[in-house]
């Protein structure tokens, strides 16, 4: 593995899965082979669980790690090949990142789309131009489009909890305050159908992800039909794809609870947090022994581990 973009960056998802599983129960057993090795993290968006299970990740393979607030700690930083540089931009990307490439030996990068314009957003300019000028390789902490880390961190927790040999996944959508991106709702379902698991989607009218990430998913309307019998059901809102970055609707009756729930009785829940309690989940699942969003968030620590187990192994 050069570079952690995407799931098109994983040879074998269900080898990788399987080695996540196995470094959790000895997760100090590779503390040598980070050793004189130093970690970039670039955050261009706040983050609780992503930066510390990086971290927590990279210490735990004796790397030092070190975190840039990008947007107060460096220079605001101008993405945009051949720009005239007379406005609040102060540092280019080709610079900043050939020099960051001199002092990491890998880059960890989190954007976040403006929500305004699908096709800026959707180019990843600001990932990719990490990948094109730093040298070294490049994990997404999530981007504009993905959070390759979390999806991956979800299909552990599946694997871990799965009774049956393809269980019923479904994603469903939540009613939310504000405009959130389609990043995590694109990798998840990208990541389990590349895993040849069963998934379907719920959503309202109008909130239909891209095609390239839900094809060979069953899609509905109705939130209901979509999860009877369901052995996962994860909950996550997202705006609109076709009305780009738009709140279409603010319908609550989205929002899961264990009324819901009657027609999926073994149905683990799961979420990538932060969550909106009572918004788009119940206090009663979240508390409850349905919820995984825990374990999802432990294992994020063993699937950034692995990915950087797997980097070092191959510069």
């Amino acid at each position: 593995m050069k570079n952690f973009l995407s799931v098109n960056d994983v040879e074998n998802i269900s080898q990788l899965v399987n080695e996540a599983i196995e470094l959790k129960r000895s997760p100090l057993k590779f503390q040598s082979l980070g050793k004189n090795k130093r970690l970039a993290i670039i955050l261009f968006n706040p983050s609780l669980r992503t930066r510390l299970s990086t971290q927590i990740a990279a210490e735990n393979l004796g790397m030092n790690s070190i975190v840039i607030n990008a947007l107060t700690d460096s220079w605001m930083i101008e993405f945009s090949d051949e720009a005239v540089m007379n406005q609040n931009k102060i540092e280019h990307i080709k610079d900043a990142a050939r020099v960051l490439g001199k002092y990491f030996d890998i880059i960890a990068v989190r954007s976040f789309p403006s929500l305004t314009n699908r096709d800026e957003d959707y180019s990843e300019l600001v990932l990719n131009q990490f990948k094109k000028y730093c040298g070294v390789p490049i994990i997404s902490l999530e981007s504009a489009t993905r959070h390759p880390l979390q999806s991956f961190a979800d299909l552990i927790t599946i694997k871990e909890n799965q009774k049956t040999k393809n269980p019923k996944i479904v994603l469903t959508w939540a009613s939310h305050i504000k405009a959130l991106p389609q990043a995590v709702s694109n990798s998840f379902c990208e990541w389990i159908l590349k895993s040849n698991l069963d998934l379907s989607i719920a959503h309202p009218k109008g909130y239909e992800l891209g095609e390239e990430f839900t094809q060979g998913a069953k899609i509905f309307h109705n939130q209901n039909e979509a999860i009877a019998d369901a052995d996962f059901i994860y909950v996550k809102n997202w705006s609109s794809f076709n009305d780009y970055g738009k709140i279409l609707s603010t319908d609550s009756d989205w929002m899961l609870n264990e009324k819901k729930l009657l027609n999926a009785p073994n149905a683990k829940i799961m979420h990538c947090l932060p969550v909106r309690r009572n918004l788009e989940l119940s206090d009663e699942i979240l508390d409850g022994t349905r919820s995984l969003v825990t374990l999802q968030a432990e294992n994020r620590i063993y699937s950034a581990q692995i990915v950087l187990k797997n980097i070092l192994e191959n510069v």
